[in-house]
């Protein structure tokens, strides 16, 4: 599964980002001196290979908006302050001028390049990303699990292209190309024979330096995608399928890999220049990616992560206790990874003690890329009869922190309840709504045509894109108990997924304790009565819950399942209750009470 023929239009530039001074690496190197040193140019011993890198993109071709749309600077003198960041119109321009001057650079991307989009992209099955990806010059990608939200073949298509199945071409005279990077799984294999769904690895070369790189998708990716897009897949260990392919890499002559993992972890800062090596290597990084890390090979020089949304440029102790990069760019186009691999063509590895890397922001403070604009303003008039349709009126902003409560989540989990109490829609007494399944806040000054306050069909599909179908299903009050401990133990122990409630559901979720015994129970109640373990009750959600999605298995138990409509439909239909005389307010904080 080498560097197979793609239909790939590949600059291959070259080397580092002015990380590290080249006096320092020279020192770093077993007798190295500034004559063996190539730094671009010359055929010298040592090489610098840069190696830029981002993650979770989503489809956000144009500047996320609200917070989505920034990110944390952490002041010399410990103050901090937002940078409006993202847009592929930036993004480009920044990877452009990150890669001049250097001969040899490769851009490489962790996963969740589609799926979970704004409408410009959701809207035409992500199309317009992949050829954003391709003007990029994007080299390979994982895949990550929003890659699987419309199924495994629906992700061929988008490997290899092809017009959609069902809605064909979205312009005339015009072929959907595919992607022009390889797409990698290594630990995603067909059950019948165990072969991988796509290439497991990819080997990059120029000029005689080789780089390996091994893609994993998320391992728990059964448990947040809908089952029937993943018939016939098995998701294998992450660790085990790294290290398979990179023993096979071994073999091929191959000593200088790269994993590409869609699985990631979180520092102790949401700032994004955020040291996470101090006090020592890794101390201030924790989740999955820990564990990960300090079990693969020592024999993959770096890992370049995801999914967690998280900012951060680590070294994490690999088997044999030596530091090793770990990094992840944040989502959505904000930060890109600027990572220098200094490749010794003796040995045929990366020198690991002078691999440097750091995060930089997408600043939109710098020309926009003239071919990503063209691009925007070529599907954007395809999208416009329906993506700037008014839908309804907010009062201000109706955010979604990275918090156990959020206000948006409540407003959506307040339309579910709305569009499904009534006893012909399923008699609902309360709503769930998973936190990941909100995508992004709503703004209510808005930019362009619009007029403050109005939410527009796109900005709903932005914020609810998977459309999903609501389900309102019977539960004795023991398992929506059981469901909250769920929140914040078993698979979500590490990473608790806090549901978003309805009006009238509030409890207590205590935070210096341990597992489910975060859940305060008898602080459960709905409308001001305790949840009765014995009784029954009928809860609105959607799909994607009641099927057990994000660790929640005891939502699969219910009975006397209602189907309703989409849960964005159930949004717009709550929009339209609004209107620029009585708009929506944000939705009042306490249904959740923490103890910290």
């Amino acid at each position: 599964m080498s560097a197979r023929p793609h239909r790939t239009r590949r600059r291959l530039l070259g080397a580092v980002a002015g990380l590290t001074t080249i006096g320092a690496l020279v020192a770093a190197m077993p007798g190295g001196s500034s004559e063996s040193y190539e730094r671009g140019h010359g055929h010298g011993r040592m090489v610098d290979v840069q190696l830029l890198s981002f993650n979770d993109l989503h489809g956000h071709l144009q500047p996320p908006s609200g917070s989505s749309g920034r990110v944390t600077h952490t002041n010399p003198d410990g103050t901090t302050r937002t940078i409006d960041a993202g847009g592929t119109e930036y993004l480009a321009t920044h990877l452009r001028e990150a890669r001049k001057g250097n001969r040899y650079s490769i851009t490489a991307a962790a996963g969740d390049m589609i799926g979970a989009t704004p409408l410009l992209s959701g809207l035409f099955h992500d199309e317009p990303t992949i050829e954003a990806l391709n003007k990029l010059k994007l080299d390979v990608s994982s895949v990550g699990n929003h890659e699987f939200d419309e199924g495994a073949r629906e992700l061929a298509r988008i490997q290899d292209g092809g017009c959609h199945p069902t809605e064909g071409c979205y312009e005339q005279g015009k072929r959907f190309e595919g992607a022009d990077f390889p797409y990698l799984t290594s630990n995603v294999t067909h059950e019948r024979n165990g072969r991988p769904l796509l290439d497991p690895y990819f080997i990059w070369e120029k000029n005689g330096v080789k780089i390996g790189f091994v893609g994993v998708t998320l391992e728990g990716t059964p448990d947040i995608v809908n089952a029937e897009g993943i018939k016939g897949l098995k998701f294998g260990d992450e660790v085990e399928a790294i290290n398979k392919y990179t023993r096979i890499l071994e073999r091929k002559g191959v000593k200088s890999i790269v994993a590409l993992l869609h699985e990631g972890g979180s520092p102790a800062s949401t700032s994004y220049n955020y040291n996470c090596d101090s006090p020592g290597p890794g101390d201030g990084i924790s989740g999955p990616i820990v564990d990960i890390a300090k079990n693969v090979s020592p024999q993959v020089d770096a890992l370049v992560t995801g999914h967690t949304h998280q900012a951060y440029a680590c070294t994490i102790p690999d088997p044999a206790g030596k530091p090793r990069t770990v990094t992840s760019a944040a989502s959505f186009g904000r930060l890109y990874t600027d990572t220098t691999l200094t490749y010794d063509r003796r040995t045929k590895d990366i020198v690991r003690t002078s691999v440097a890397s750091a995060n930089h922001v997408v600043t939109r403070d710098v020309p926009k890329a003239p071919d990503m604009t063209a691009l925007i303003e070529r599907w954007n008039a395809l999208a416009a009869p329906v993506a700037g349709r008014p839908v309804g009126h907010i009062s201000a902003d109706i955010e979604n922190p990275l918090t156990e409560e959020r206000p948006l989540g409540n407003l959506i989990a307040d339309a579910q309840l709305t569009a499904l109490a009534p006893a012909d829609k399923g008699g609902a007494e309360f709503a769930l709504m998973n936190p990941g399944g909100i995508r992004a806040g709503l703004t209510h000054k808005a930019t362009g045509a619009e007029g403050d306050g109005v939410v527009t069909y796109g900005e709903a599909f932005t914020v609810q894109p998977f459309t999903n179908m609501m389900n309102v299903v019977s539960l004795t009050g023991s398992q929506v108990l059981t469901a909250l401990r769920q929140q914040v133990s078993g698979p979500n122990q590490n990473s608790p997924k806090i549901l978003q409630v309805s009006k009238g559901f509030t409890y207590t979720l205590d935070l210096t304790k341990t597992g489910a015994d975060r859940i305060v129970a008898d602080s459960v109640r709905l409308n001001g009565q305790p949840i009765d373990p014995a009784r029954t009750y009928r809860v609105a959600m959607n799909e994607f819950l009641s099927g057990g999605g994000d660790g929640f298995s005891v939502l699969k138990e219910h009975t006397n399942k209602l189907v309703g409509a989409s849960d964005l439909d159930v949004l717009l239909t709550y929009f339209a209750g609004s209107s620029a005389s009585a708009p929506l307010t944000p939705p009042a904080l306490g249904r959740i009470s923490v103890i910290r």
